[in-house]
């Protein structure tokens, strides 16, 4: 897990092949992309543009993934992403599926919180799990990028 601002992404991009694409995609948001899936490299890279307002963190739960690495962007608005290794989950909530790529545990007390503001990003790679969406201190509108950056 990395959380950095985009300021700081040039430091990660050599880490991935499709980090450079992503950070490229993020550094272009401005708030008036259109909602949904935008191409970058086909199934190699997509980003996924969304808003939403944040939840109380008992509404969440904990999600990873195995074909792809997410790259959370904060455009604007601030949450919280509760983080924990995969290995500490024990309670899952929903199996993994491959067509959502997906699975789901409910929240576990030994969960670090991360605060993600406008400007900030987080990287996600399968072995975290991850409850995004949730409250920092009150609800709050996000505008939010996730980029999918297949694993290879």
């Amino acid at each position: 897990m990395i959380l950095a601002t985009l300021a700081q992404a040039d430091r990660y991009a050599r880490l991935h092949p499709g980090f450079a694409r992503a950070f490229d995609f993020l550094r272009r948001v401005d708030g008036t992309q259109a909602l949904g899936r935008h191409e970058l490299d086909g199934e190699r890279a997509f980003a996924l543009v969304q808003t939403y307002t944040t939840k109380p963190q008992a509404d969440a739960l904990f999600e990873a993934h195995r074909k792809y690495i997410d790259v959370q962007f904060i455009h604007s608005g601030r949450e919280t992403i509760l983080w924990a290794p995969l290995a500490s989950l024990s309670e899952p909530t929903m199996s993994y599926d491959e067509s959502k790529d997906a699975a789901l545990w409910k929240l576990t007390a030994d969960s670090t919180p991360l605060h993600v503001s406008a400007g900030h990003f987080c990287i996600l790679y399968p072995e975290d799990a991850h409850a995004p969406c949730v409250q920092w201190d009150a609800p709050a509108e996000v505008f939010k990028v996730v980029v999918k950056v297949a694993v290879e």
